[in-house]
């Protein structure tokens, strides 16, 4: 009864063009789902036939002085490798300036009236912005050809046949499925996926489970707000290619989360959370949410212990409101807990929104509940520049709202190959709470804001000003001072 309530036909509706080295595989949109007509978008391999991508309606948040108003976006997605041409034509507004980012990827369209073209070689997770709008923009997803998909080499006509060969496959197929109570929990050993074409109203929860997999490049999450995936006490969980709102993962073990996307709306909107884990890894993400993108606690809702080995690679961040990272914060004031051995690499951020000072900062350690964070690394960042906040925040503190004590302190974090571009940052703040609860052993290895490189000897920085002064850096009490350098 299961199967045949959530799956639908096996052979997925898809469009497959091969040409040599080429290939590009999209997927029809289902019937009954909201659609965006802001933009028309088509991929072909080079010299073929244009081939239509579905453009959905995705929720966004702005904020208007202090006020939240969701706006309506578009989203499309498909398959690729080797080479590809996108054309996305502007249907209501008239292309006067665009943009393609992450500006890193040194993608320049071709502007032919309201047509924007640009080539792929390798798969990407861009935001297509016209005459500088960033929340009617399109999210197009150029993912790698999908190679997990449980159907491909069976020879099944229908589910019931998948199903004798393949027991441990819940499979989606095209069209749109609501899970009854909004709920599916999944078992260890299963594989769940989530066709191209399919659209899941619901969540998927992972409790107490292991080896289990959610793979696919459908779309999931509920109808209204809330987490598309949860993992909770597992072991050795994947989760590749799909698209949701928010995939929290909390008291578990050995967890890896790539070319996943994650875009919300919604208040309290946070992105990949991290509480209460270890071992847990974050490839090729994309997050755009409506709070912090990502953060690490350790304590919290529930899920008790420690953090440690947290790592996020090759991944694109947008904070439509607080920070794009967010460290520390939360723990069992009783159990001095530990958040340790994390790795920021090669990641691009998008924006950053945040009217409160004590909430801001793209790259964010707020530590509080007696916890200590510590080993902290941030390689090949990029920030471009965003809307209102900070470069970085580092401190030890009691904000009472969320906590019952200060923490314990920040030791030795890294910052290598940061760079800044805009003028928009507000000042950034590094501070300890106490002589026993410290900021310590803070390094900046290439810290490059507006394409000056920030370090100690710096031959236009004067001798009485800190090499923090150059940077607009303030260093509070209890902080020891940073020490910068460059190659």
């Amino acid at each position: 009864m299961l199967h045949r309530l959530f799956v639908s036909a096996i052979l997925p509706f898809l469009t497959l063009l091969a040409s040599g080295g080429n290939r590009v595989v999209t997927y029809p949109a289902p019937e009954g789902v909201e659609m965006k007509n802001d933009f028309e978008v088509k991929v072909r391999i080079p010299g073929g036939e244009w081939q239509e991508v579905p453009t959905y309606m995705v929720k966004v948040d702005e904020v208007r002085g202090t006020r939240h108003y969701t706006e309506k976006a578009s989203v499309s997605w498909f398959d690729f490798e080797g080479e590809v041409e996108v054309r996305v034509t502007s249907l209501n507004a008239r292309v006067d300036s665009a943009a393609i980012r992450p500006a890193s990827y040194s993608i320049v369209p071709e502007i032919e009236g309201n047509s924007l073209t640009f080539k792929l070689n390798t798969p990407r997770n861009l935001s297509v912005e016209i005459n500088g709008d960033i929340f009617h923009n399109l999210h197009l997803f150029a993912n790698p050809i999908d190679r997990n998909n449980p159907v491909d080499g069976i020879k099944v006509r229908n589910v019931s046949q998948l199903q004798k060969k393949r027991k441990d496959v819940i499979y989606f197929g095209p069209g749109v499925h609501h899970l009854p109570g909004d709920t599916l929990r999944v078992g260890s050993g299963k594989t769940v996926y989530l066709d191209g074409g399919a659209i899941v109203f619901g969540c998927l929860k992972v409790i107490g489970a292991e080896d289990v997999r959610i793979f696919g490049r459908g779309r999931i999450h509920p109808q209204g707000r809330g987490a598309g995936v949860e993992i909770t006490r597992s072991r050795r969980v994947q989760v590749d290619g799909i698209f949701s709102t928010q995939i929290p993962t909390g008291e578990s073990d050995s967890v890896s989360i790539s070319n996943v996307k994650v875009i919300s709306s919604y208040g309290w909107g946070d992105g990949l959370n991290v509480f209460a884990s270890s071992n847990i890894l974050f490839d090729g993400c994309f997050c755009r949410n409506s709070d912090d993108c990502t953060t690490v606690y350790a304590t919290r809702l529930g899920h008790k212990g420690s953090c440690s080995n947290i790592t996020m690679r090759n991944s694109t961040l947008w904070a439509d409101v607080a920070h794009p990272i967010m460290i520390g914060l939360h723990g069992d004031v009783e159990k001095n807990e530990v958040i340790e051995n994390l790795s920021y690499v090669n990641i691009d951020i998008l924006d950053h929104k945040e009217k409160q000072i004590d909430y801001q900062g793209c790259l964010a350690i707020n530590c509080g509940d007696n916890i200590l964070v510590r080993n902290v690394l941030f390689e090949d960042i990029r920030i471009e520049d965003f809307r209102q906040g900070q470069l970085i925040h580092l401190k030890v503190c009691f904000n009472d709202k969320y906590c019952k004590a200060p923490g314990r302190g920040i030791d030795n974090v890294t910052f290598r190959n940061v760079s800044y571009t805009g003028t928009r940052s507000e000042m950034s703040v590094i501070c300890g709470y106490s002589p026993e609860r410290k900021v310590t052993n803070v390094r900046f290895e290439n810290l490059v804001i507006n394409g000056q490189t920030i370090h100690d000897n710096m031959p236009d920085k004067p001798k009485w000003y800190k090499t923090s002064d150059m940077a607009r850096f303030f260093i509070g009490p209890n902080a020891d001072i940073p020490v910068f350098t460059a190659d």
